[in-house]
């Protein structure tokens, strides 16, 4: 399923994501408890429209759209090879009466051979905005960044 609306938590592996029992991908979600967050580059745009705009109750999206499953190493549910970046998670809790789902990640993964890294962000109209130049300021907020971060 392509999520618009993600979170972090904090300073723990924790995300939320918001979708509900309209979503094909969230009953599954919710008999799995699992899943992976697959984060796709800028290259793979119309990709992720289009799984965002079908169903998997309809297609099998990994062969629509020729995605490759790797087994994942800690959860049943598949990573995707062509994504820059697969985060392994376990849900934690279902928030229901605002359809939020909070996630532990378990396992991430980082394929560091992938050209392409600039990831995307859904507006929620339509249009996207894609990450440019990363900026450290690091040292200045040391004291502020916990152990592990």
């Amino acid at each position: 399923m392509t999520i618009s609306w993600t979170m972090v938590l904090d300073f723990t592996p924790r995300f939320a994501i918001t979708t509900g029992d309209w979503n094909y991908s969230f009953r599954a979600l919710r008999k799995t408890r699992e899943c992976v967050i697959a984060i796709p580059t800028v290259d793979m745009l119309d990709k992720v429209v289009g799984i965002g705009t079908c169903s998997g109750a309809d297609v099998d999206k990994f062969a629509r759209f020729q995605l490759t499953q790797v087994p994942a190493k800690k959860i049943k549910a598949p990573r995707i090879k062509e994504c820059l970046a697969n985060i392994e998670c376990r849900v934690v809790e279902i928030i229901a009466r605002h359809n939020i789902v909070v996630l532990e990640a378990v396992g991430a993964y980082v394929d560091a051979s992938r050209r392409e890294r600039r990831t995307l962000h859904a507006v929620g109209d339509g249009t996207f905005i894609v990450d440019g130049k990363k900026m450290s300021r690091r040292g200045k907020m040391a004291a502020k960044i916990p152990a592990g971060a």
